[in-house]
């Protein structure tokens, strides 16, 4: 194990008992020959030399401690993947995301792409399918003269695969997507109407620009195979059938798969219909992209007065450690594809985004929802998406930009275009080393790691609140959480003073405030974003209905809602 003690470790560790659990559980190294990582520090110095490895011999002393700095005190806080497995003997990924490479229409085909699948989950990715490719249930195979099985038959091979690996190592999650024009759309929206079926796959409609028209004229909508139309259907009345669904089963998701292949940076080279297990990184057929995220609660100075600020010069600096780490990390991962491999190298992607935005706000005494909190968070998250590109075409001045970068192709798009002119002149004279560089995912257990940060761009869910704990030995217990802010506040002012007004949880929202923040930080994000929008229970079925088409209007790149509801349960508890 590497002790790197020399490099001063700061004392303000484990405030709350569910992180050094959360470390233990997830992300402290043991084997059984005796290798530990006796301390957090010791997981910080342990990653911090795996990532410095890919740099020159003369800087790695360097560059291991700047990486060890940037995590030392939660402040970057790296994806699961990246904590768990960097340094360790371990063939694991470091990447949490990925997609598979296109089903094929036959059955050797699916067979293939499970046993990639299997072999990728195995070494600790989520990942995602898109079974739109699948000839209809019924529709005869030629050569055998029978009927097709249909791409829900697939869905359940893969659940199985996945439920058997999820039973012996304890991981596995999976995004499955389909076009809103395949003839077995309708099979797909309600397959998890059945409580017992599909219950490792996350699902969500791939909803194009036409659709949607049809949805607002309320047109025929053609569902289609190879290029025939199979039957009609209305399109209101599918977009309803979504809809219900999601409301009373929180699922399928819908993502605008016409948005998102038209504001990838690289459009010109691939097609994405798909995305992985929790929605936040669409990719290509066998992309992958390593995560981290910066901690905006870390961040704050002077907290709850009046001279309370996020330190943007911080959040620059650390914003191109981070592109530093995780472009070193693309080389360091193991992959358990080759063409997983040629993917993440070819094209050098990455996902940097933040965690503990809510809580920043808190300490800022700015509402979350609020008009003055989408300003921050949009101002946080340009700051955030300039030095991430501009830290991207400094190391392409030294390592050489991605593989297939073409400066014109990549200079058209939106998101680029809108960067400071420095960074624009950067990317135009020394490319860009990261194919894609920014992604908010949800960050559940890193974001308790680093104290019991709000996670993600998502609001506080309670300032103090009960969590479901799984035991060592497979009981279940529950322990009592105090969020990191309202604890930091507590520590500050005593354990009784009242929260003030700018402490707002997720049962003082609506959900227009969610999707208020949710487009607000979509401005400056090039891959997607994670985000739920927590609807009441006693929600209105129109009102539920308006909330998707708020989030198509908006610029969204996809919408999630979270209904109280018969069907799923619930982890998290006031």
């Amino acid at each position: 194990m590497y002790h790197f003690l020399e490099l001063t470790p700061s004392t303000s560790v484990f405030e709350q008992p569910i992180a050094e659990q959360i470390w233990r559980a997830k992300y402290q190294y043991k084997t059984v020959s005796g290798e530990i990582d006796y301390s957090v520090h010791d997981t910080w110095s342990r990653v911090a030399h795996a990532l410095a490895q890919t740099e020159r011999a003369e800087d790695r002393e360097d560059v291991t401690k700047l990486f060890f700095d940037a995590m030392d005190g939660f402040k970057i806080l790296p994806a699961g993947r990246i904590l768990s497995g960097a340094g360790t003997k371990r063939s694991v990924s470091l990447s949490n995301t990925f997609v598979m490479k296109t089903l094929p229409d036959s059955v050797d085909g699916i067979m293939d792409v499970v046993k990639d699948a299997a072999m990728t989950m195995k070494m600790g990715g989520g990942l995602g399918f898109d079974f739109s490719t699948l000839r209809p249930k019924g529709t005869l195979v030629q050569g055998l003269d029978c009927p097709a099985a249909g791409p829900l038959a697939a869905m359940d091979i893969c659940d199985a695969v996945c439920r058997m690996l999820v039973s012996g190592m304890g991981r596995g999650a999976m995004m499955a997507t389909m076009r809103v024009d395949h003839p077995d759309i309708e099979d797909f929206i309600k397959v998890k109407s059945d409580a017992t079926r599909m219950r490792n796959f996350n699902l969500s409609v791939m909803i194009t620009d036409a659709f949607m028209e049809a949805v607002d004229a309320d047109r025929d909508w053609k569902l289609t195979w190879k290029g025939s139309t199979i039957r009609r259907v209305k399109a209101r009345a599918l977009w309803t059938m979504i809809m219900r669904q999601n409301y009373e089963a929180a699922e399928p998701g819908v993502l605008f798969v016409d948005r998102i292949n038209a504001s990838n940076p690289l459009n010109y080279l691939e097609q994405i219909s798909s995305t992985n297990s929790c929605a936040e990184q669409p990719l290509p057929p066998n992309g992958t992209c390593p995560l981290t995220s910066i901690n905006l609660a870390r961040l704050v100075t002077t907290p709850f007065t009046p001279k309370a600020r996020l330190d943007l010069a911080e959040l620059r600096r650390l914003t191109a450690i981070a592109v530093r780490m995780l472009d070193n990390a693309v080389d360091v991962s193991d992959y358990a594809v080759e063409e997983q491999r040629v993917e993440a190298q070819t094209k050098r992607r990455i996902g940097i985004g933040v965690t503990g935005v809510a809580d920043a706000l808190a300490m800022l005494s700015v509402p979350y929802g609020s008009a003055a909190s989408t300003d921050l968070i949009e101002s946080w998250m340009r700051t955030l998406s300039n030095s991430a590109y501009l830290a991207s075409a400094q190391l392409a001045a030294t390592r050489g930009a991605f593989a297939v970068y073409d400066r014109d192709q990549h200079m058209k798009n939106e998101l680029i275009q809108s960067l400071d002119a420095n960074v624009q002149t950067a990317i135009a004279t020394h490319g860009l080393r990261n194919a894609t560089l920014t992604t908010i995912a949800p960050t559940g257990t890193t974001s308790m790691f680093g104290g019991n940060v709000s996670s993600g761009i998502e609001p506080i869910f309670s300032t103090s609140y009960k969590r479901k704990i799984t035991e060592a030995d497979g009981s279940k217990s529950e322990q009592v959480i105090e969020d990191y802010a309202a604890h930091l506040y507590h520590q500050i002012y005593g354990e009784t003073a009242p929260l003030p007004a700018g402490f707002v949880t997720v049962a003082d929202l609506t959900p227009e405030d969610h999707l208020r923040v949710q487009a607000a930080a979509q401005n400056w994000v090039d891959s997607g974003i994670s985000k739920t929008v927590n609807c009441p229970a006693d929600i209105d079925f129109e009102a539920f209905q308006s909330i998707y088409r708020e989030a198509y209007r908006s610029g969204c790149k996809g919408c999630t809602t979270y209904r109280p509801n018969a069907i799923t349960g619930s982890v998290l508890s006031t």
